[in-house]
């Protein structure tokens, strides 16, 4: 990911701050402050082996619109870990830990949770550093998974396209691509304003009904610590197959970049 031909876009918003970082042998990390016009900069932390700089900058670039639309007294940010997500609890508490530790001077960037980062990520982030946001409860903060915030925030984007006329609810087919956090809570969301998910897919593959899944036995399936691939009630497909689907709904709550102009 480090590499020194590195690239981002840059414009008149920024990046303000690109800093490269290794917080211990092995592990490599980046930091993207997009703009601090309106306060220290908040974004997410997003761990995966094959993180981008550039991908890195287009993430703080959106957390800089997000946060000024919504009238928040902050900037945007958002930092990469290069490793993988599926870390060992130990071994991801020492990455999280030293990661705070290389971004003490970084004061004008304040991490929050992310994709392969979770609120207890953000624990030891606060411990270290005493500056994180996506806290868990017992810190103060509020369990926005275990809510479904992002999964609920996406229902209603739906709800005020239905409204202009843009799309109807009733009966709109959705597809799914990762069953995790936002996916699984957009899927009951969706599903209780009168939209019908048909298909869903996880890092085991995915599970098809063109009538319809039932999303509450899914989730239970899923929770049951099974991939949607076996789930009893669906059509396992592969997971790459159910972006050609027909659908007036498709979530990308997984990898970035799944839309392409090849399949899109």
């Amino acid at each position: 990911m480090m590499e020194t031909s590195a690239s981002w876009a840059v414009d008149e918003l920024g990046p303000a701050k690109v800093v490269f970082l290794r917080p211990f042998p092995g592990v490599e990390a980046v930091v993207v402050i997009d703009n601090v016009a309106l306060g220290q900069a908040i974004g997410g932390t997003r761990m995966r082996p094959d993180i981008t700089v550039s991908e890195v900058a287009r993430l703080a670039r959106a957390m800089t619109i997000k946060n000024a639309v919504a009238g928040l007294p902050h900037g945007g940010g958002k930092s990469g870990i290069a490793a993988p997500a599926d870390l060992a609890p130990a071994d991801h508490e020492r990455v999280m830990r030293a990661f705070a530790r290389a971004i003490a001077q970084l004061t004008d960037y304040v991490p929050g949770p992310d994709m392969g980062t979770s609120e207890t990520s953000m624990a030891y982030v606060h411990d270290e550093i005493g500056r994180a946001v996506g806290l868990p409860t017992v810190l103060g903060g509020v369990p926005l998974d275990e809510l479904g915030a992002t999964g609920y925030g996406l229902a209603v984007c739906a709800d005020v396209l239905s409204e202009a006329k843009v799309l109807d609810l009733a009966g709109a087919r959705v597809v799914i691509q990762g069953f995790g956090a936002v996916g699984s809570h957009a899927a009951r969301a969706l599903g209780e304003r009168g939209a019908m998910v048909i298909a869903v897919s996880d890092t085991g593959g995915a599970t098809w009904d063109p009538d319809g899944l039932d999303i509450a036995a899914l989730v239970a399936h899923k929770r049951a610590g099974h991939s949607v691939a076996g789930f009893p009630a669906g059509r396992s497909v592969p997971a790459a197959d159910i972006l050609a689907l027909d659908c007036e709904i498709l979530v990308p709550a997984a990898q970035p970049d799944v839309v392409t102009s090849d399949n899109g």
